[in-house]
């Protein structure tokens, strides 16, 4: 019922808004981030005094929960704050995402963990980019060694989570978006190995986890002797054959950021296509927010994953710089049109509220029901992320 009730508020929302005037994106944008910047300095304010932890989340009080710097959402905090210091070159932000940067160094040293480059890259990667501390390279090039002893030759894949009696070796999706961290390290240290296991898993992915139309299982499992699929099934989606939303938008983000490291052709064509997928989607919503599933039960009252349509508006904006213009032209109007949703009062949070998180609604795993219709770090990363990535493509096309 609560669900069915809140569907129906944000569509009558959505229509309200669609019939008031349009604001330029722009200034939608630059508002957004200012508000983020005044979240963010909050959130701050109280994780200071919570030493070596990161933001995670809200309880079921809807206080602020957060994890130590093991746990894999850990470097989407100190993330955003090198996202907002770009933006607004404020230096006490500069200072703040050093500080909280530094929460999760030690985590270069993990290798029971494939979400090394989520921690890392989003953290000690923007650093680096954004402020060019280069102390941060030792940081990176020895996490992505780490990151590396999870490869598997005869998989030809990064190993994700543990084994277990249900897998030998499960592969994510979600594992695409850590392959980043081993191409900053082979362009960064001429070491072709990480190049190689990069391009392996994307392959490996690229061939078993998609299904004839673009969509993409949640887990592939490998048999650790012959590397032959062992399982294809859904952890945190509705069912084994259905289409996790947010598992489609890491894919698609991946293999865009392959692409512009490699510039394989094949990978470009892929995120073409799960982007074709996902836009056409019969279920995809009118205002391009997903179901936490497009396959999910109840639609159209499903719960919305803010997470999913922030990391696909991201994943677009870049992806509309390496098409044609008639492609780019729709990857970017469905880009927009999250974007202003997002930042719209249906999925941001109000001033001061939302444990200073900036979006509402997203969704961690309904079948575990966990973190149902939250603020997530991760969705705040993402929607930063593409709206940053949005303005500085209108400063290029000015230049």
């Amino acid at each position: 019922m609560k669900t069915r009730i809140i569907s129906i508020l944000l569509s009558i929302l959505f229509i309200i808004s669609s019939c008031t005037k349009v604001r330029p994106l722009n200034q939608v944008i630059n508002e957004s981030l200012e508000f983020s910047v005044m979240q963010y300095n909050l959130m701050t304010a109280v994780m200071k005094e919570k030493p070596g932890q990161l933001p995670r989340t809200v309880d079921a009080d809807g206080k602020l929960k957060t994890e130590n710097s093991y746990w894999w959402t850990s470097g989407f905090y100190p993330g955003c704050l090198w996202y907002l210091f770009e933006y607004s070159n404020d230096a006490k932000l500069k200072d703040d995402a050093m500080m909280m940067t530094a929460r999760v160094e030690q985590e270069k040293y993990t290798t029971n963990n494939h979400d090394v480059g989520f921690i890392l890259n989003c953290s000690f990667g923007n650093g680096l980019r954004i402020a060019g501390d280069e102390s941060y390279n030792e940081v990176l090039l020895t996490g992505a060694k780490s990151l590396s002893t999870r490869f598997r030759p005869e998989i030809g894949c990064i190993q994700s989570w543990g084994s277990s009696g249900k897998w030998q070796c499960p592969v994510i999706i979600d594992n695409m978006m850590n392959l980043e961290l081993l191409l900053w390290a082979f362009k960064n240290s001429g070491d072709s190995s990480f190049y190689k296991i990069a391009v392996s898993h994307a392959d490996t992915t690229m061939k078993y986890h998609f299904r004839p139309d673009y969509s993409t299982y949640h887990v592939v499992s490998y048999d650790t002797l012959t590397g032959a699929v062992q399982a294809r099934q859904t952890a945190q989606g509705f069912s084994d054959e259905s289409a996790w939303s947010r598992g489609q938008s890491w894919g698609l983000y991946g293999y865009t950021m392959m692409y512009r490291e490699t510039k394989l052709d094949r990978y470009l064509k892929q995120a073409e296509h799960i982007a074709e997928f996902l836009i056409n989607n019969p279920n995809m919503p009118e205002d391009k927010i997903p179901y936490w599933d497009y396959n999910a039960p109840g639609i159209p009252n499903a719960t919305r994953d803010a997470s999913a349509a922030a990391i696909m508006a991201s994943a677009l904006v870049e992806l509309s710089k390496y098409v044609s213009q008639e492609s780019a032209k729709k990857y970017l109007k469905v880009a927009e049109t999250q974007i202003r949703n997002l930042a719209s009062p249906l999925y941001r949070a109000e001033a001061g509220t939302n444990a200073n998180f900036v979006l509402m609604h997203s969704v961690g795993s309904i079948p575990s029901d966990s973190e149902v219709d939250v603020p997530l770090t991760y969705a705040d990363y993402y929607f930063i992320e593409a709206m940053m990535r949005y303005r500085n493509l209108n400063i290029m096309k000015r230049n």
